[in-house]
């Protein structure tokens, strides 16, 4: 099979659920934003030494890939039968996970200018690319009536891995010692 299909040449592409739709729809910017999280995520395992986190990072990477095949596939179609769930327990793990991880920084007295080691710089960009992805979906599912039932899950687990993301930066600072 070629990478390369040619099917997107005049700017449409094909949904999961087989809608051609243009690049710029609303769905296509919102999984695109998610795909670029999602790279996001890959440079920060890579720039990170903590297994821990690096496994972390793997499996959200991984619900990340099933909250944009939600976001690909159109409320109708019968291809909706074939998307894993999405699982309202992956929003309380990553709340979890933010206490215990809070629990060991300095309490917050300012706002905090993203950079320190490099892992913790990039952690605070993919932050931003998650909450720009959240506003995308939260645009999608604004203009869908009625609102399909994963939205309010979907929407609140970006909404909960940006505050990771944002603590998880300040941990990776912390532990490299570096002061923000």
């Amino acid at each position: 099979m070629s990478v390369y299909t040619r099917n997107g040449d005049c700017g449409e592409t094909s949904l999961f659920s087989g809608e051609k739709v243009g690049k710029h729809h609303t769905r296509v910017e919102a999984y695109g934003d998610v795909d670029e999280l999602v790279s996001s995520l890959g440079v920060i395992r890579a720039l990170s030494d903590n297994e821990k986190t690096g496994k972390e990072l793997k499996g959200i990477q991984q619900d990340l890939m099933t909250v944009s095949a939600w976001l690909a596939t159109e409320c109708g179609s019968p291809q909706r039968r074939h998307l894993a769930p999405v699982n309202p327990r992956k929003v309380t793990a990553l709340e979890k996970r933010i206490d215990e991880m809070d629990r060991a920084l300095p309490a917050l007295k300012s706002f905090v200018l993203p950079g320190g080691s490099p892992a913790a710089a990039y952690t605070h960009v993919a932050r931003t690319v998650c909450r720009r992805a959240e506003r995308k979906i939260s645009g999608l599912y604004a203009s869908l009536e009625p609102q399909p039932p994963e939205a309010g899950t979907i929407l609140s687990y970006m909404n909960r891995l940006s505050d990771y993301l944002f603590v998880l930066a300040r941990s990776i600072n912390h532990e490299s010692g570096i002061k923000e």
